[in-house]
């Protein structure tokens, strides 16, 4: 197969763009030391693209010192190789990502070094395994600080206004300091898999969320029940299925699949650097529609499921009753009863400090946007419990106090994850947006760290003494006799 130019070729050519671009600024932020040893300015939480593509905006403006932690092993952070079920990605392959504006760090220019111009021409949507490898070499060329295996475990105020971090890394148990700290945690950042009470109830043995890790083999044979009409309800259901489920059940609240992805409708460079400045108003209609409207499984997930003769599709369809019965699941629907062997609920994900244990110190101060007082002045027809879980953030993704001075650590630490997106659109879960996101997030750092030392900056303007002329260029006039 022919290539432009190989791998190699391509990662030379990224060199030398970054040597010309003079990409990676000097460190310009004055040590903090503590006991002798330096302090982290920014520790970010989560080594998937949202962590990835912070550490390079974090290169580009000369704030060095930082690391990314991630709990996963190496290779397998963020869900595209455990939980995620798609086939391929959703979105478009041309989509620029992570890339932070440099065309050799793009998806297609890995794709075209690996495989071909041909291939990419030919290609409809970016499978799991390249997104992942993709990620893998940007991270290895990018040369992104990441620490594996290391679990956050608890947030704190530490001395002198510093975060303190409760980190597991590699099985000990150590605490390190930070100025600044970004929460790139995905779309469960702030919470988890969000579970009817119905399926609270049931034992663990017989239910999943769409984000567990599921033994599908163990599914071979067995009837099983999917909750859900979205993307990811298709993806499990048809992993199920092509794993040898005897039969699928999609159990559908409404009596039609949604069609029109409308978030595809109001997509623009407007949105991506406007929406942020929009009143409270606008933004939650914006939402609640976008909330309520749903956003439909891709086509060729659902056909993934419906090629399948043991598929079936129960339109208005809620769960009126659920429970165990004899170690099987007994289940009715105003379309009739089903006996089940286990049920995988496709419901989505919330703001829940419960599942954030981690976060316990922090949590009751944050500011949600139902602390506004907003979603209470709101008519019946918007009101929306979702959203108003949602924190209410700052300019640069920074999460806000209830009671101003209740936990000033709160303005350091950032919530750079799908919980942002009432607040700042689609910048911090999806590829569309997502440098312009770690843009505005890494501005708004080196803004807060440049004014938080600003004393030591001045000091550095006054003693400042390296001359740029050495008084030997030229010649007082009237020290010599005129002509």
């Amino acid at each position: 197969m022919m290539r432009d130019i190989s791998l190699a070729a391509l990662e030379a050519r990224l060199a030398q763009d970054l040597d010309r671009l003079n990409f990676t600024g000097k460190d310009w932020v004055p040590p903090t030391v503590i006991d002798g040893a330096r302090v982290r300015d920014v520790v970010v939480i989560g080594a998937g693209m949202c962590g990835l593509v912070t550490s390079v905006a974090l290169q580009k403006h000369g704030i060095l010192n930082h690391v990314v932690y991630d709990k996963a092993p190496a290779g397998l952070e963020g869900p595209w190789l455990t939980i995620a079920r798609m086939e391929t990605l959703r979105s478009p392959k041309q989509l620029t990502g992570p890339a932070y504006g440099l065309p050799s760090l793009t998806f297609r220019a890995w794709y075209e070094a690996s495989y071909g111009t041909e291939a990419w021409d030919a290609l409809f949507r970016i499978s799991l395994e390249d997104w992942m490898a993709y990620l893998v070499w940007y991270r290895r060329v990018m040369h992104v600080p990441v620490v594996n295996g290391a679990e956050m475990t608890g947030v704190s105020a530490g001395p002198d206004g510093l975060i303190a971090l409760d980190m597991v890394i590699d099985g000990v148990q150590t605490q390190v300091l930070t100025r600044k700290l970004v929460l790139a945690t995905g779309r469960d950042g702030l919470g988890g898999p969000f579970l009817p009470q119905v399926a609270r109830d049931l034992p663990a043995s017989l239910r999943a969320h769409s984000a567990d890790i599921i033994d599908f083999d163990a599914l071979r044979g067995k009837v099983v029940g999917v909750v859900g009409a979205g993307a990811s309800a298709m993806d499990n259901a048809a992993t199920a299925l092509e794993h040898g489920a005897k039969a699928v059940h999609m159990f559908i609240r409404r009596t039609d699949i949604p069609r029109l992805n409308k978030g595809m409708g109001i997509g623009s460079p407007g949105m991506t650097h406007g929406y942020l400045d929009l009143d409270d108003m606008w933004k939650w209609r914006i939402q609640h529609h976008l909330n309520t409207s749903q956003t439909p499984p891709p086509r060729p997930s659902t056909l993934r499921v419906s090629r399948h003769a043991n598929a079936y599709f129960h339109l208005g369809a809620p769960l009126t009753s659920l429970r165990e019965d004899a170690g099987r699941l007994s289940l009715d629907t105003p379309k009739g009863h089903f006996d089940l062997d286990f049920m995988i609920f496709a419901t989505g994900f919330g703001v829940d400090y419960t599942q954030r244990p981690e976060l316990v110190a922090v949590t009751p101060h944050i500011k949600l946007w139902s602390d506004t007082g907003f979603p209470d002045t709101l008519p019946a027809d918007l009101k929306d419990n979702a959203l108003a879980s949602a924190p209410d953030l700052g300019p640069a993704f920074e999460l806000r106090e209830k009671t101003p001075g209740a936990c000033p650590i709160l303005n350091s630490i950032y919530s750079f994850n799908f919980p942002s997106t009432l607040t700042h659109g689609k910048l911090s879960g999806d590829i569309p947006a997502v440098s312009e996101g770690a843009d505005r997030l890494v501005r708004g750092i080196t803004s807060a760290l440049f004014t938080a030392d600003i004393e030591q900056h001045w000091t550095l303007l006054e003693t400042y003494a390296t001359p740029e002329l050495l008084g030997d260029e030229w010649q007082d006039a009237d020290t010599k006799e005129a002509p």
